[in-house]
């Protein structure tokens, strides 16, 4: 009996031995088989041509292509591979999980090419029925187990070692050609390192990588800088199709996938630039100069959340914070974010400022200390819930030395400047010296409430940003999905006006509001004077500029002497000054939809003691325009 099991456990191991060696003399045959097979499906679902010149095993783990080319129909070659060899982790293969070791290639081009609307690259985004089910499964897990299956399949498809020679990106739109050259990329005992040419047009430039790479530990991270000493690098592609211009000394980056935490995934890792320098419209008309940026972080993601924990640091030029942003979703999106920053020398936030970014503010000279809080909670289930406050805190701070603009200027006299569509178009003084302009005690009081309530009824109280309104301006425009309330206070439209340019960018915004807390914690001007310049200056009319000209352009007389209805109207076609004929019918009565904003002014005016509670309540607008406005609405006398 032993004898017989003895020889048949002898057969069975000849028989496995033979059909091992056959599986391995006929290796070739069934790589190409299932090959041929894989590639047939996908030509067939994505339109395309792939075809190579020879695909072999020279062992059990290791595949080698040549003369390999990818070519959507009726499109130009996407991809041509002169060889690659890849080598397999076999362990991992019989687990069925794919784990590649080692690569080596020759001559890879992958040309990206787009004219118009049409490119050889569109295939890819094509979505398959068996993608789509993939994707709705994927869509039922949590963030969590997203981010590790991606950082898995990702750190198993990269090499432990490789050697890519003669490797060639090329990105043509339209008749921009951007080219890519990596001579040779080297990928040796987890460390890497490459010079990569770069063209574009004119733009000549040769950059260096190196950095470092641990599939084990789920780990990399990397740096990029210009290869010719004293040059910065400066990026392609961004300034002929986004009109933008970006360039840098250096960049680095890290990032790790740390232990999970109570079924939570967390990243660390950093980033960081220097010698950033960005220009675009929509930022600034100047260059922004940001010397050093650096973001140490702490990414942590759950089921239904992500967050950057507060343990994260991010610190431009001398100053740092730790800030706290976290993203929910529940049915829509549930965005919370928090900064505080305890007290730090007030200089430090001055002299970090990004040049071009705050041009009135450079070379400010400031002593102090300075303290901030932010908080902001945003859920899109329910806008009208919307919370967002911002605080900054002086303790002993005091301006010592202006910078580039005088920040008081508006205490006296000045010259001011107004503009259409950017460019000039009057400048006149505020103060004694000009004949039109009136102090407050020429200016009627029923005016100067009118607007008050209409445009800021806290001015006299608030530290120069009206409380709630500008949360109330964020859950507004968030519901529009554009911006269609700024929430501006008196002082900010005023700084705008005395201080910044007209240009509508991130800029200006930022540079605002330092300017006005600046202006209102150091008392820099009063409030009674820079309501004074603010009703002599804003805008009534074409070309009717402070309450002496709208006065006499509307109603031929002095700010002192208007009635009630004139003052409300007066004040209510401050938000678009040009469009006053709007608000009248064809025989200069003023339209229904004006009556009810007249009746609110009027309660609030009575509220105020202008006017009796029974005059607001029985009161009707009677508003007889006169003179140059009459003739604008060309109505016969």
């Amino acid at each position: 009996m032993n004898r017989k099991l003895k020889r048949l456990g002898i057969w069975i191991a000849l028989l496995a031995i033979l059909s091992g060696a056959g599986l391995f003399l006929s290796r070739g045959v069934l790589l190409r088989h299932v090959a041929d097979k894989r590639i047939a499906a996908w030509s067939a679902r994505y339109d395309i041509g792939i075809t190579y010149a020879s695909l072999r095993m020279p062992s059990l783990s290791a595949v080698r292509v040549e003369g390999l080319s990818v070519v959507p129909a009726r499109r130009d070659t996407l991809l041509r591979l002169a060889s690659a060899e890849v080598k397999i982790d076999f362990f991992s293969l019989l687990r069925g999980d794919i784990s590649i070791r080692e690569v080596d290639t020759e001559g890879l081009e992958c040309t990206f090419m787009k004219q118009g609307t049409v490119s050889n690259y569109d295939f890819l985004f094509r979505s398959s029925e068996k993608k789509r089910a993939a994707s709705d499964a994927g869509a039922s897990l949590g963030y969590a187990d997203r981010i590790d299956r991606a950082l898995g399949l990702l750190f198993r498809l990269l090499p432990e070692d490789a050697v890519m020679r003669r490797t060639v990106l090329v990105g043509e739109r339209d008749s921009l050609r951007t080219r890519f050259y990596m001579p040779e990329f080297v990928l040796d005992n987890r460390v890497y390192v490459s010079d990569i040419e770069v063209t574009e047009g004119d733009m000549r430039g040769k950059w260096h990588v190196e950095g470092a790479l641990d599939c084990g530990m789920r780990s990399v991270k990397g740096s990029l800088a210009s290869a010719e000493r004293g040059k910065c690098v400066v990026m392609p592609y961004v300034r002929p199709h986004y009109g933008a211009a970006v360039a840098f000394d250096s960049v680095a980056f890290s990032l790790a996938q740390m232990k999970p935490e109570g079924g939570c995934q967390l990243l660390k890792g950093h980033a960081e630039v220097s010698g950033l320098e960005v220009h675009h419209a929509a930022l600034s008309p100047d260059t922004i100069d940001l010397n050093r940026g650096k973001i140490d972080y702490a990414l942590r993601a759950g089921e239904r959340f992500i967050e950057l924990d507060s343990a994260s640091t991010v610190c431009f030029n001398r100053l740092s914070f730790h800030p706290f942003v976290r993203a929910e979703k529940e049915g829509r999106w549930h965005f919370t974010a928090s900064i505080h920053r305890p007290p730090f020398p007030a200089q430090d936030l001055f002299a970090s400022l990004p040049a071009g970014l705050f041009r009135h503010l450079q070379g400010i000279q400031v002593s102090g200390e300075l303290s901030y809080d932010l908080r902001a909670d945003i859920d899109f289930n329910r806008l009208d819930s919307l919370e967002f406050s911002s605080d900054l805190r002086g303790h002993g701070f005091r301006i010592t030395r202006m910078g580039t603009t005088d920040l008081a200027r508006m205490s006296g006299e000045f010259e001011y400047t107004a503009y259409e569509h950017d460019q000039p178009v009057r400048t006149f003084s505020i103060g004694p010296s000009n004949p039109g302009f009136r102090p407050l005690s020429r200016i009627s009081p029923l005016l100067q409430m009118a607007i008050l309530q209409s445009e800021d009824g806290s001015f006299f109280y608030h530290d120069g940003f009206y409380p709630g309104a500008i949360g109330e301006a964020l859950a507004y425009d968030l519901q529009k999905g554009r911006f269609a309330r700024g929430g501006s206070s008196i002082t900010m439209q005023l700084v705008k006006n005395v201080f910044l340019n007209r240009h509508k960018n991130i800029a200006r915004k930022l540079e605002e509001a330092l300017i006005v807390w600046l202006i209102e914690s150091q008392r820099l001007t009063s409030k009674e004077r820079m309501y004074e310049v603010y009703l002599n200056i804003i805008e009534w009319g074409p070309m009717v500029y402070g309450a002496a000209e709208a006065s006499r352009f509307y109603f031929e007389k002095e700010p002192a002497d208007l009635s009630v209805s004139e003052a409300i109207f007066l004040a209510s076609i401050i938000p678009k000054p040009k469009h006053f004929r709007s608000v009248f019918n064809p025989d200069a009565t003023l339209r229904e939809n004006q009556l009810e904003y007249y009746r609110v002014i009027a309660r609030r005016l009575a509220a105020k003691g202008l006017m009796t509670e029974e005059e607001a309540e029985t009161f009707r607008p009677d508003v007889q325009v006169k003179g140059e406005a009459r003739r604008l609405l060309k109505i016969e006398n």
